[in-house]
C-alpha cells in the first residue's frame, strides 16, 4: 500500500489561490508559484536577492537647481523614436554654470550654439561639439558626441535680470536687458553692446529704478527694423514704450501703445494685448476704410513731437518766431526756455476771404509761406520787478535754450502727419 508524501517547494513563492468549482460540492484550487531556479529545473541556477545598498535622504522634497542645465534622449518624429522621458543618470547629462551669477533666465539655440543667459552673466555653450585647449591656452573646436560641450562666458558683467521677455532677436543680434545694471544690451559678433549709452542713460537708470517686479517686454519690429521695449512698472508710475534704430544708432520714437507681448513674422509686426491679437501697420480696414495714425488697441492718440533748439549754447537769446516744414495740422503745444514759456499757437487754417485773411495775421497762430510755416512768439507773461514793458510791440522769449512741443491730431482725413524740419529765428539778448 503506498501512502501519498506531500512535495514541498523550497524557495517558491505562492502568488495567488484561484477557486474552481469543478462539481456540485467538489472544490479545487489552482495555485500559482514563482521558483526561485531559472527555468524551474532540476539543480539550476538559482536566483536570490543581493544586498542592497542605499542612503537615507533626511530631505526627500523637491530641489530647483537654479543654474543647472540637464538634457533627456532623442525625439525623432520620422523613426517614431521618443526620448524626451529618458534621463539616463549613469550619463554626463547634467551641465552647471556659476552660482555667484545667479539663476538661469533663457536659453536661446543658435547654429550649433546655445546661449545662456544668467541673472548677471551671458554664456555660451558648445553643442555637439566640445574646446580641446593648445598649449598656448587657445581653444580649438572638435566634433564630439557630446551634447551640450564647454561653456564659455561673454566679456562683460552682464545679464539678463529677471527680465526673460524683455529678449527680442533679429539676424545675429540678440536684445535683452539689465535692469540690475540700467543697461539695455545687444549681443552680436563682437560681443556685448550697452546701447543703452546712445543718449538715454540717465532715462534708462531712472526707469529701471523703479521696475521693481515690473516687466520689460521688448520685440523686434521687422517692419520699422528696429528693437521695440515697453517697460512696464509695478508701481503708479506710467509704462512707457520705446524704439532702438540700429541705422541711426539711437532711441528715435515714445510710442503710446503698452502691449503684452510683441513679435514679427513675414515682415509684419504684431503684439497683444488683453487676449487678442493686434496687426500694426494697417491702413485700411476690411471694408476697405481709411484708418487714422496713431490707434492702438481701439484708443486714439495723437502724434507729438518735442525738439530742443539750443543753437550758441552759452548766449542768452531772445527767441522771436518759431518754424517748421511739414503737414499743415502741427500746432504748438509749448514753448518753454529756461526762464520764460509762450502761448500756444494754433493750427494754420487756410483764410478764404481778404478780411479773413488780415485777421489771420494778427492771430497767434502759423501762417503759411511757400509751404512753410511760421508764427511769432507773443511773450503775454507778467512783467518781473525793475523791467521796462513796451506794450503789445515786443515779442519774443528769452532763454539760453528752448524745448518745443509740436502735437498733430489724427484723423481718417489727415493722412500721414510727416514733420521734416523745425527752427528759431532769435536775437542775441542782455539781461
Amino acid at each position: 500500500m503506498a501512502t501519498a508524501i506531500p512535495v514541498k517547494y523550497y524557495n517558491t513563492y505562492v502568488l495567488k489561490k484561484i477557486n474552481r468549482q469543478t462539481g456540485p460540492s467538489r472544490t479545487e484550487y489552482d495555485w500559482y508559484i514563482e521558483e526561485s531556479r531559472i527555468r524551474g529545473g532540476y539543480n539550476n541556477v538559482q536566483t536570490g536577492l543581493a544586498p542592497r545598498a542605499f542612503l537615507a535622504s533626511d530631505e526627500n522634497a523637491q530641489q530647483l537647481l537654479a543654474n543647472s542645465i540637464i538634457y533627456s534622449g532623442v525625439v525623432n518624429s520620422r523613426t517614431g523614436v521618443n526620448q524626451t522621458n529618458v534621463f539616463p543618470s549613469g550619463q554626463d547629462i547634467t551641465r552647471t554654470v556659476d552660482p555667484s551669477k545667479g539663476s538661469i533666465q533663457k536659453l536661446y539655440a543658435e547654429d550649433t550654439n546655445l546661449t545662456i543667459f544668467q541673472e548677471r552673466k551671458v554664456n555660451r555653450a558648445l553643442i555637439d561639439k566640445d574646446a580641446i585647449y593648445t598649449q598656448e591656452g587657445l581653444p580649438v573646436q572638435t566634433t564630439s558626441n557630446v551634447v551640450i560641450g564647454a561653456i564659455q562666458p561673454y566679456a562683460g558683467e552682464f545679464g539678463i535680470a529677471k527680465n526673460p521677455e524683455s529678449f527680442a532677436v533679429y539676424g545675429y543680434r540678440k536684445y535683452f536687458t539689465d535692469a540690475a545694471q540700467g543697461s539695455v544690451l545687444r549681443l552680436s559678433r563682437d560681443g556685448i553692446t550697452e546701447i543703452s549709452n546712445y543718449g538715454m542713460y540717465d532715462f534708462f537708470r531712472d526707469q529701471f529704478g523703479i521696475l521693481e517686479a515690473g516687466k520689460a517686454i521688448g520685440g523686434y519690429d521687422i517692419y520699422n527694423k528696429a528693437y521695440v521695449l515697453s517697460l512696464q512698472t509695478s508701481t503708479s508710475q506710467s509704462p512707457i514704450t520705446v524704439t532702438f534704430d540700429e541705422q541711426v544708432k539711437g532711441w528715435t520714437s515714445t510710442l503710446s501703445y503698452i502691449p503684452r507681448q510683441m513679435f514679427s513674422i513675414q515682415n509684419n509686426f504684431f503684439s497683444t494685448k488683453s487676449g487678442s491679437l493686434y496687426k500694426h501697420y494697417v491702413e485700411f480696414n476690411n471694408s476697405g476704410a481709411v484708418l487714422p495714425r496713431a490707434n492702438f488697441y481701439g484708443v486714439q492718440y495723437d502724434s507729438t513731437v518735442t525738439s530742443i533748439l539750443n543753437t550758441n549754447p552759452s548766449l542768452v537769446k531772445t527767441f522771436k518766431t518759431v518754424n517748421y516744414e511739414g503737414n499743415f495740422n502741427w500746432s504748438m503745444e509749448s514753448f518753454v526756455t529756461n526762464e520764460d514759456s509762450a502761448n500756444p499757437i494754433a493750427v494754420y487754417a487756410l483764410p478764404t476771404t481778404l478780411a479773413s485773411m488780415e485777421s489771420s495775421l494778427f492771430k497767434n497762430e502759423f501762417k503759411r509761406k511757400e509751404d512753410k510755416y511760421f508764427a511769432n512768439l507773443i511773450n503775454t507773461s507778467a512783467a518781473a520787478g525793475g523791467e521796462v514793458i513796451y506794450g503789445r510791440s515786443i515779442s519774443g522769449v528769452k532763454g539760453f535754450f528752448a524745448t518745443v512741443k509740436l502735437r498733430a491730431t489724427n484723423t481718417t482725413s489727415s493722412g500721414t502727419n510727416e514733420l521734416f524740419a523745425l527752427s528759431s529765428n532769435y536775437s542775441e539778448s542782455s539781461y
